[in-house]
């Protein structure tokens, strides 16, 4: 069922990244969610998202990806019996984050250039993980992989799946990131759906075929045992070769990270530009050009959400809070269709493509609190509302407080940051 689920959140992915290739492309401006919501149903909603996402969704996001990059970073050093050091493991987490932000800081080049590389790094891994797979089928390692074995014992209650879909959804997290950037993107009506319809099913097509992979060597019980299933399947079949899924998987993160932390930085650098932030974050370094105080916020808050979070806390904080706000986003589509059908749209999708994706937000937003109600739930739907307490005196009634001036200036001389339209292209 595992695998099921693997293929369907590939679907749901596709078809919310082509929901989201029409709006790009019918509003070409960088902020995705943030955009769309603003120029459909209004600021209040597009705030709420950039306060959940600015302070909560995408600092999550960073950890999340930091505490997987440090777990396989510690995992080698420790046979399968033996649970890694969580402090190493946020250690660790904390120096990818911190490194990540010089990248990021530094330039925009840098960034992109660490990002082609170290993707081609998590191809490579990928690769060899899915070969050594089928030389294990061939050889008739397929017990765990017969259909009338392995659905024995899946749950039969349909709400049982929503956290199972979280986590898997976790996984293909980052299907919108190109509308984050679509003001820098070379022929958005291009390439966005370009990567979109090539991306995913290449990406849906390597977990489906990884998974099977590591089931040719290991149980589903001694999967969810492993703390870093990738190094236990490397040790039982690569022999002195093993050591380098692990450095492979830390490289794919680390490269994860570095994307994360590239479009969080333009979410942020956005809203506050429209007055949604603080004014410093719209702000870009007068050298480098690149989002500095932006870049700065976001690891800062990241770092803080190492301290007293697991990485399951943290994707179930994350999935909920983001799927309320993936199928408002997806719903912009269809308002956009009834209110603008004149609008012309580069790119128009099946209304059933959104339609879907917002029936699964709704099932993703209510299963996990129906089967097992837990209190992060009520956390992050307070959190969310709690924006309105900012919203209200600092947006809605413009309170500009004297003293924010001061710091506006301190955190410019101190940065080097200065508004956009005063810094050169």
């Amino acid at each position: 069922m595992s695998l099921v689920i693997w293929c369907l959140c590939g679907m749901l992915s596709m078809f919310g990244a082509l929901a989201y290739a029409e709006l790009g492309t019918l509003v070409p401006k960088s902020g995705a969610e943030y955009v769309y919501l603003y120029e459909t149903v209004g600021p209040i909603p597009a705030f709420l998202f950039a306060w959940t996402s600015t302070v909560l969704l995408k600092p999550a996001q960073v950890s999340i990806i930091a505490l997987s990059f440090g777990a396989y970073v510690v995992a080698p050093f420790f046979p399968n019996e033996c649970e890694p050091p969580v402090l190493a493991v946020k250690l660790f987490a904390t120096l990818c984050i911190l490194l990540i932000l010089f990248i990021n800081c530094a330039s925009v080049k840098w960034a992109t250039a660490v990002q082609n590389f170290f993707t081609a790094a998590k191809l490579l891994a990928l690769a060899i993980i899915i070969g050594v797979g089928f030389v294990r089928m061939c050889q008739g390692h397929v017990e765990y992989l017969d259909p009338r074995v392995t659905f024995q014992g899946s749950a039969t209650n349909v709400f049982a799946y929503g956290l199972a879909f979280y986590q898997g959804l976790w996984a293909y997290d980052g299907w919108n990131q190109l509308n984050y950037i679509t003001e820098e993107l070379i022929d958005p009506y291009r390439n966005l759906p370009l990567a979109i319809i090539i991306g995913l099913p290449l990406v849906t097509l390597s977990y489906l075929l990884v998974n099977m992979a590591y089931f040719t060597v290991m149980s589903p019980e001694e999967l969810l045992q492993s703390s870093a299933v990738a190094v236990t399947f490397a040790e039982r079949t690569l022999g002195y070769f093993q050591y380098l899924i692990p450095i492979f998987v830390c490289m794919s993160t680390f490269g994860a990270v570095n994307g994360t932390l590239f479009t969080a930085a333009r979410l942020t650098y956005v809203a506050a530009r429209e007055g949604h932030m603080v004014e410093v974050l719209s702000m870009v370094h007068v050298k480098r050009y690149t989002p500095f105080p932006a870049l700065v916020f976001t690891t800062i808050l990241a770092i803080l959400m190492l301290l007293p979070s697991d990485f399951e806390t943290l994707v179930n904080y994350f999935s909920f809070a983001a799927w309320l706000f993936y199928g408002g986003t997806t719903a912009t589509v269809l308002i956009l269709r009834y209110k603008h059908p004149d609008w012309h749209r580069p790119i128009k999708v099946p209304l059933i493509l959104p339609i879907i994706v917002f029936i699964a937000s709704i099932y993703l937003v209510v299963a996990p609190i129906i089967d097992e109600p837990a209190v992060e739930f009520l956390y992050a739907a307070l959190f969310i509302l709690a924006g309105l307490v900012f919203y209200v005196p600092f947006v809605y009634k413009k309170y500009h407080p004297k003293f924010m001036d001061y710091l506006t200036v301190f955190f410019q001389l101190l940065f080097e940051v200065a508004p956009s339209h005063y810094v050169p292209e």
